[in-house]
């Protein structure tokens, strides 16, 4: 695909624009000891709810909200470690999620990027994104926001890909997606968005799905690669591009591979 179609930018809001593990310095000031291993349970229990809850999509289940995905699943890993929070407690944890840290790049990469409509879509609500940005001091730099509830179902189900193209009048193949939950970006993908994951750990890249078209380790870079696309010469390389796909991997950089 020629980079000149990529038209807009759409990014996940949780662990991509902002750090779900920042919820660990309240967890741990409110149970010692225990903060990085109760902020990693609830972020895998809140993951696992939302999948479970597209499954069970039936007339007898009320799909629950991300709001309410988000309470619950701290809920059972409260109950896991067996920690004594109250009732406070929890509401300040789940209070929280409106004030997630944003990633140090994150600001820096949405303004370079303003040529481009630059959207959020998330499993998120509004009541809770909306609070989210503007804590952050990143609304200024986002064009729109994206919830999930609008297509009834959480990621990665193509009804809620497809909810950003509509919205942006473009087709899949014209819009960056970019996120950091590797199975986000390869439903991205598989949809056909020019998917970028942004892979902070350096994992293996998922082997059920089509590969990413991007691998970075950062905003930045995913920044740097958008803003390159956009000059005349590398705009006429798309075979070069292409190539790199399968190139075996760089120390550092970004790269195309599957890990």
């Amino acid at each position: 695909m020629s980079p000149t179609k990529l038209t807009a930018c759409v990014f996940d809001a949780y662990g991509t624009l902002f750090d779900v593990a920042s919820v660990a310095a309240l967890a741990e000031s409110l149970a010692p000891g225990h903060g990085a291993d109760l902020a990693r349970l609830w972020r895998g229990k809140q993951l696992e709810y939302t999948w479970l809850a597209s499954l069970m999509a039936s007339p007898g289940y009320q799909r629950p909200d991300f709001a309410a995905v988000t309470a619950m699943a701290l809920d059972w890993a409260i109950a896991a470690l067996v920690l004594p929070l109250d009732a406070t407690a929890r509401t300040a944890l789940v209070d929280e999620y409106r004030r997630l840290a944003p990633y140090p790049d994150a600001r820096a990469a949405l303004e370079s990027l303003s040529r481009h409509p630059r959207w959020i879509r998330s499993n998120g609500t509004r009541a809770m994104l909306d609070p989210l940005l503007a804590a952050t001091g990143l609304r200024d730099v986002i064009d729109g926001v994206i919830s999930v509830d609008e297509a009834g179902i959480y990621k990665p189900a193509p009804s809620v890909y497809a909810l950003a193209a509509r919205r942006l009048h473009a087709p899949p193949s014209g819009i960056a997606f970019v996120s950091a939950n590797a199975w986000d970006a390869a439903g991205a993908q598989a949809f056909g968005f020019t998917a970028f994951w942004i892979n902070r750990a350096g994992i293996p890249a998922d082997r059920h799905a089509p590969s990413p078209a991007y691998i970075v380790g950062s905003l930045a870079e995913v920044a740097t690669i958008l803003t390159g696309l956009e000059s005349p010469a590398r705009a006429a390389r798309p075979a070069v591009r292409t190539a790199k796909r399968r190139a075996p991997p760089r120390a550092s950089g970004p790269s195309r591979r599957r890990a």
